[in-house]
């Protein structure tokens, strides 16, 4: 147990290497997008399936509440959060429009819509994207491995350099901290 534990620790600090070799700049713009966004008195709505989801949520956490400073609240929401919500939609529509219409109800001009999913292939995360697009808001994605069909949808995409889904999200968690320190930093 103790080998594999070491493997295991030893492949997540060489992608820690990794990411910080290739990755300053894509953090750098989708940090830019979302401070600019708050900047702007509009929202972020936040989504994604399973680990994924959860993320979103701790985003919308650390943003409502606080990251590391005491300061006011910001407006970002996970639209996975609501089981009823996603449970009336999937149950009436589809479970591929959880996402898109509470975009199409919530998103106007100028918000940001993050989508989140290891793969980049996650349907109604992609719906929701291109709902935020005929909304006027702007498009985000944190997503892994070729980036798949979320890159064409999203203005700003950060592609974690891994293809393993635990390095990815452990790189996603990552830079939403990494977010959510420059937010307090540049805004506070």
């Amino acid at each position: 147990m103790k080998e594999q534990i070491q493997a295991e620790l030893r492949d997540h600090i060489d992608f820690a290497k990794r990411l910080e070799e290739q990755c300053i700049p894509a953090i750098e713009k989708i940090a830019e997008l979302f401070i600019e966004t708050l900047a702007n008195n509009k929202k972020i709505l936040v989504c994604g399936n399973g680990g994924s989801a959860a993320d979103a949520q701790h985003l919308a956490g650390e943003m409502l509440g606080r990251y590391k400073k005491n300061r006011a609240s910001l407006p970002v929401m996970a639209l996975s959060a609501d089981a009823s919500v996603m449970t009336c939609i999937g149950n009436d529509y589809s479970f591929d429009d959880i996402f898109s219409r509470q975009v199409e109800a919530l998103a106007r001009e100028g918000d940001l819509v993050v989508g989140i999913t290891t793969s980049g292939n996650s349907p109604n995360v992609l719906k929701a994207l291109q709902a935020a697009k005929k909304a006027g808001a702007r498009t985000a994605a944190l997503t892994g491995g070729d980036g798949g069909k979320v890159v064409a949808a999203a203005d700003v995409v950060f592609l974690a350099p891994a293809k393993h889904t635990a390095r990815i999200q452990e790189t996603h968690i990552t830079v939403i901290h990494i977010i959510c320190r420059l937010i307090e930093e540049r805004l506070f």
